[in-house]
Order: C-alpha cells, then structure tokens, then sequence
C-alpha cells in the first residue's frame, strides 16, 4: 500500500508498507513548531525523513497499528479547533481526512483530534481495513472505504445527508472551498470552511481562497500573510488566522479549552515578528 503526504515545508514523503521509500526536498528551512516540538533546527531531507519515521513509529501512521485517540498537539491547530467546536455544540460534525482511510465524517471530538493531530497535507492514501474499522467503531462514517478517497466536498454531502447541518471541513484549495460554499447554500447548511496546508499558495489561489474561508492556517505562505485582513488571530509564529465572524467565534470558543494563560487585546492585525516566522516563507 503507497501513501503519499507533504510535511515539514512541502517535502513529498512516500511511505509504502510502513516503510519510507521516497522523500523530497524540503521548500523551507527553518519552522519554529517543529523546533519546538521536536528540536529540529534545520529542515532537511533527513530530518524529514526522521520525522516521518517517528510518526510511523509512535502514532503507526500508514499502518495498521494507526491510533486514532490522541491528546492535544498544539493549543490551536485545525484538529483542536473542530475538536472544541463539536465538544461546545457550535458543530454538528467534522469532515476531515485520515491516512488509511481518506475522507471521513464524525460527530465524536476525540476522534477528529486523534486522526488529525499528527497529519499534514495527505496527497493520496489506500485504504488500510483496520484503520477504517477503528474509525467506525468510534462512531466515523468513511466516505469511500473502498479506494480512501479524498474528497471534502462530498465529504460534506454525505454529512448533510446523514442530518448534519452545522459542520466544519477542512480544504487546501479554493475550488473545493467554492463548491462547499455552493453546498452550503443550496442545502441550507451552516458550514465553517478551515483552509490548511497553505505553504506555497500563489497570490491568486491565495485571494480565491480568503473568499470562501472562515479560518486559515497560515503555513509558510508569504502571500497569505500579505493579503489577510483578519477578524481574530491566535498564534504569532504559524498563526490560525479567522477571516469571519463565525470563525472568530470558533477560535474563541477553543481559547476557552487552552490550559495555558491567554492574553486578549485589541491592536491591528495580522501581527506577524519576524524573527518567528518559518524561513523562508514562500
């Protein structure tokens, strides 16, 4: 079975049968997440590859031996988000992702959380049954079990079909963003669109994007940086950055579950110091 995912600055990471078979070139150098995470100074296709082993090792992505219940990675991160969100009633269900499994529709927190929280921009995967089977047996609907299709937009179809109404997805383009919006509108639906992966988005894609969006991830994109004009932020070095008031909202409800002390001011936004900043953003 070959999985394909993009981590740690856009580097492709082909993982067949557990094993790393391929890794690319990283697009940047320097994130300070993963230096504080996991104390990587220097992005290389090395570290990358560390990296990748280390999640197939300890959270047996790509395998089998996937877990699926997870603690908390980062204060505000998109799992996090959608996790507070269906914990506080603000969300019905989430659509997301999960390597094994592809699309997949759930109404529980804890599992959004655990199949999201060591994920990055998953490309394609196979279906693996024991992952699928621990999604259902945590009450998640996959969408295609057959092929582990990744597709957000009948992702949220299918969600509304099942009676959903108030739902979060996740997308990393803004032709998806835009037929989710079409959805949304042509169902009744009330949905919370949360743009990740956005490292290298052109300033065009990253224009289209802000139109259909209610929360962003900022990534290393310089052209994300340069054209929002956020309603609230959390996080200054790869900030989430809500574009709506429903999404203020979202990321407001999340600071309520964060144990650490939060500040909470008013200023001009987006704030962004530059020595906090991946480098080199693009």
């Amino acid at each position: 079975m070959v999985h394909v995912m993009e981590i740690l600055g856009m580097a492709r990471v082909v993982v067949k049968d557990g094993k790393v078979i391929e890794v690319g070139e990283p697009q940047i150098k320097w994130c300070p997440l993963f230096e504080k995470a996991r104390g990587i100074k220097e992005i290389s296709s090395e570290e990358v590859r560390k990296n990748m082993e280390f999640r197939i090792r300890d959270f047996g992505l790509f395998t089998p031996q996937r877990k699926l219940e997870m603690d908390v990675f980062v204060g505000f991160g998109a799992s996090e988000v959608m996790m507070t969100g269906l914990n506080r009633g603000l969300l019905d269900a989430t659509v997301t992702v999960c390597d094994g499994a592809g699309t997949v529709i759930t109404a529980n927190p804890r599992l959004v959380q655990g199949m999201g929280a060591r994920i990055s921009g998953l490309v394609e995967t196979e279906p693996i049954p024991e992952v699928i089977a621990g999604i259902e047996q945590r009450q998640g609907t996959v969408l295609d079990p057959q092929h582990a299709s990744i597709d957000p937009a009948k992702g949220v179809e299918r969600a509304a079909q099942m009676g959903y109404r108030k739902i979060a997805v996740s997308v990393i383009d803004a032709l998806t963003a835009s037929r989710i919006r079409d959805l949304e509108n042509a169902q009744g639906l009330d949905v919370f669109i949360i743009a990740a992966h956005t490292t290298g988005l052109t300033k065009e894609n990253a224009v289209e994007l802000l139109k259909y969006t209610d929360i962003v991830t900022a990534c290393a994109s310089r052209n994300l940086r340069t054209l929002i004009k956020p309603v609230a932020q959390v996080g200054t070095a790869v900030p989430l950055f809500a574009v709506t008031q429903k999404g203020k909202e979202l990321l407001l409800e999340r600071a309520k579950e964060v144990d650490s002390p939060i500040l909470i001011n008013t200023m001009p936004l987006p704030v962004l110091p530059g020595q906090k900043q991946p480098r080199e953003l693009i």
